[in-house]
């Protein structure tokens, strides 16, 4: 369900939890302090397709969503080293797919740390992914209750909104 009514001068952010079985995503419009959520959903690559068939549903539909939603900038979080080398490189791979689709549609693409989006939406940097869903829900009410992916990725188009908003303070100043 998504709400495209969006004012004049607001800006359009996609925000990405990137995953090779399932991707967040999350639009939200900034408009000066002001945040509201348009959409939100998951990205799920049929896990019997080839690897390389993955990471191509993956771009295609990440970019369907940009173009969906008109979305100006988009936000991704970025991949945490985990044990296993193999997995961590499979995620690699997957979020450079994610990365390119808002990419390819012209759209400049920030990177955060996980601890950072933890911080800038929960106020912890080691917050847990309930904490996440619950803060989600608190500063976009209209999106209702949003899955771990989803509510991921809109903590990472909420922290990208309040970060762009300092850097634009700072270079008014």
């Amino acid at each position: 369900m998504a709400n495209t009514l969006i004012p004049d001068g607001a800006t359009r952010i996609l925000g990405l939890d990137p995953g090779l079985r399932r991707t967040g995503w999350g639009v939200v419009v900034t408009e000066g302090s002001r945040l509201r959520w348009i959409a939100h959903g998951v990205v799920a690559p049929p896990e019997s397709a080839p690897f390389s068939e993955r990471l191509l549903f993956l771009l295609d539909a990440v970019g369907a969503v940009c173009a969906a939603h008109a979305c100006d900038e988009a936000a991704i979080e970025e991949v945490f080293v985990n044990m296993n080398p193999s997995s961590t490189l499979k995620l690699g791979h997957a979020r450079a797919a994610v990365m390119l689709a808002p990419a390819r549609h012209g759209l400049s693409v920030a990177e955060y740390s996980p601890n950072l989006i933890k911080k800038a939406v929960v106020g912890a940097g080691h917050a847990d992914k309930t904490q996440i869903a619950f803060m989600v829900k608190r500063l976009l009410p209209s999106a209702g209750d949003v899955k771990a992916d989803a509510a991921d990725a809109l903590a990472v188009a909420i922290t990208h909104a309040q970060l762009r908003k300092r850097a634009l303070l700072a270079g008014a100043a």
